[in-house]
């Protein structure tokens, strides 16, 4: 979807949608509200929007709605009032709500362009940034659909175009707040989509090329572990996960360097995310019923490449860091067995009571790989660790139990 942001008279715009907020009425007795900009196109339009509101009518309840056609006094072919709530309740939350209803209706009615007048419930710049972002992140999250595996002719969302309405004074703040919830909203379509895919489809070896992909076309330094790169840094316990499916684990590792030089601090931001693409439990068998829904247990990594991607996008300015652990975890005469000890990258052993802990096996080994990113003597770690573990763990070896959930 395309979010723009201008200057103008609501009344004097010809759009396909106008969309107008409505507050809920303060007490009891009285009559819902419009904002500011609605009380002022009421007048001009006749006190049309106003005769629908009240008993019988549109009450302001957040995420209510009520289509006008051809009011007069506004060029808009249509005027869609939105309930807001409560004015002292208009929070982010509450905008979010009712830009997904908005979103849900216009689409649904075959309209390809709207134009919104936010409410101004303060804040000031910050504040319309604030609501022009939760804006874009909700009407995006609303038309989401996933159909990449569906046969057929699929039907795309309608509505195409978002343009926001303000003062001549907010429209820097605006602007800029649509750039940042349409960068949020891509980045969680794209881990969305990574997550509904199936686990025949979703691999590691998928998700890895997938992120080679995302890092050349987002400028991101981006590089994957095979088995045999994890096996020389001895990382045992990822590694036991994987023996138990034909699919072999990866490691992917991005690194988005926006920070300015000099300025990096103690080191960049690592986030750390699961990447298992299909967990059956492995010999700990998890039960039928629902199996089919832990293809999702690969979100934490999906989130994390959405992430780095909304963070290229916006042009950061931070040093970031993505480490997603992929691998399947399923039954096999290869798997993990309760009882088993393996020994993790940090030289400490792990004794396996069930083998539905995977995620926390394959995420240990990640986190002590994050460590070479501490202070920026990332470069010192992997000259040390190149050749496997070594010098570079010499600690008595420790032991903890591995528990399912």
């Amino acid at each position: 979807m395309e979010f723009l942001a201008k200057t103008a008279d609501p009344a004097k715009v010809a759009s396909a949608c106008l969309v107008i907020g409505v507050f809920k009425a303060p007490t009891r007795g009285k009559s819902p509200e419009l904002t500011a900009v609605g009380a002022r196109l009421d007048r001009a339009a006749k006190k049309q929007f106003s005769a629908v509101l009240g008993p019988g009518g549109l009450d302001g309840r957040l995420g209510g709605t009520q289509m006008l056609y051809n009011p007069p006094g506004v060029k808009a072919a249509r005027v869609l009032l939105l309930g807001l709530g409560a004015k002292r309740d208009c929070n982010a939350s509450a905008l979010r709500r009712a830009a997904r209803a908005a979103a849900t209706l216009i689409n649904e009615r075959g309209i390809a362009s709207a134009h919104w007048c936010p409410p101004d419930t303060g804040g000031g710049k910050a504040g319309m940034r604030r609501r022009a972002r939760n804006l874009a992140e909700a009407m995006e999250d609303a038309l989401y659909r996933f159909d990449r595996t569906k046969s057929g002719d699929q039907k795309p969302a309608r509505l195409g175009r978002v343009t926001v309405l303000c003062d001549r004074a907010q429209l820097a703040a605006v602007k800029q707040g649509l750039r940042e919830g349409a960068a949020v909203a891509a980045g969680v379509k794209l881990a969305r989509d990574y997550a509904n895919l199936p686990g025949n489809l979703c691999t590691p070896s998928f998700l890895a090329r997938e992120a080679r992909q995302l890092g050349k076309r987002l400028g991101i330094a981006t590089k994957v572990l095979d088995e045999a790169g994890m096996k020389r840094r001895k990382m045992g316990s990822l590694l036991s996960v994987s023996r138990g499916s034909r699919e072999p684990a990866r490691l992917i590792v991005m690194e988005y360097k926006g920070g300015r030089r000099g300025k990096s601090g103690s080191g960049p931001v690592v986030l750390v995310g699961k990447g298992l693409t299909f967990d059956a439990g492995g010999i700990s068998l998890k039960p039928a019923a629902a199996m089919d829904e832990m293809k999702f247990d690969m979100c934490g990594g999906a989130s994390v490449l959405g992430a780095l991607q909304a963070a290229a996008q916006l042009q950061l300015n931070i040093d970031l860091v993505g480490l997603v652990p992929c691998s399947e975890n399923l039954p096999d005469g290869a798997a993990n067995k309760p009882g088993d000890i393996v020994t993790s990258m940090a030289g400490t052993t792990i004794e396996i009571l069930n083998t539905d802990a995977e995620g926390r096996l394959i995420l240990c080994d990640a986190l002590t790989y994050a460590e070479r990113f501490r202070g920026g003597r990332h470069r010192h770690l992997d000259r040390r660790l190149r050749g496997g573990v070594g010098r570079a763990r010499q600690r008595p070896v420790q032991r903890f139990r591995c528990a399912g959930r």
